[in-house]
């Protein structure tokens, strides 16, 4: 049987880190997961799929990330219920974070408030600079043309 699940977004909040009786770390937490194709209105739309992870994860979790943090997740869905204080039967279905990935750096997501507190356009790179290249040495860029490409564009 497969039950795997992976998932990019962002963090609606702070991640909510409790601990068990047994003192065992548990971080509970929804993700705003766009998604691929815009509605009539030309609106992206999103889904908000909540997970929980644990342990040193989630401590780890609730200490380097914060609402609006940019995170991958890796994991499998898992379903349960219980019945409240009102005596109603609860379904759950959330996803279990085995692994979990930061996609921006602090300063990057840090950098998307302003003053007000509002999200900005993302774009934390100044007016005219260019990101960094991840996959130059030193993060610096590679210039490279057409011509030093193994294969052509038909253009």
């Amino acid at each position: 049987m497969i039950n795997r699940v992976v998932l990019t977004g962002r963090l609606t909040k702070d991640v909510e880190l409790r601990y068990t009786q047994s003192g065992t770390a548990v971080g509970s937490f929804n993700l705003a997961v766009n998604r691929q194709f815009t509605n009539n209105d030309g609106e992206r739309e999103a889904d908000f799929i909540s997970a929980v992870i644990w342990r040193k994860s989630a401590e780890n979790l609730a200490n380097f990330t914060h609402k609006g943090s940019l995170i991958g997740i890796e994991g499998r869905l898992q379903t349960r219920n219980y019945e409240n204080q009102q005596g109603t039967r609860v379904y759950v279905t959330e996803v279990v974070v085995e692994n979990f990935s930061l996609l921006e750096s602090r300063s990057d997501s840090d950098g998307r408030k302003n003053d007000s507190g509002n999200q900005s356009n993302g774009n934390s790179f100044g007016n005219n600079a260019r990101p960094k290249d991840p996959f130059a040495p030193n993060g610096q860029e590679i210039d490279i043309t057409d011509d030093d490409l193994p294969f052509d564009f038909g253009g």
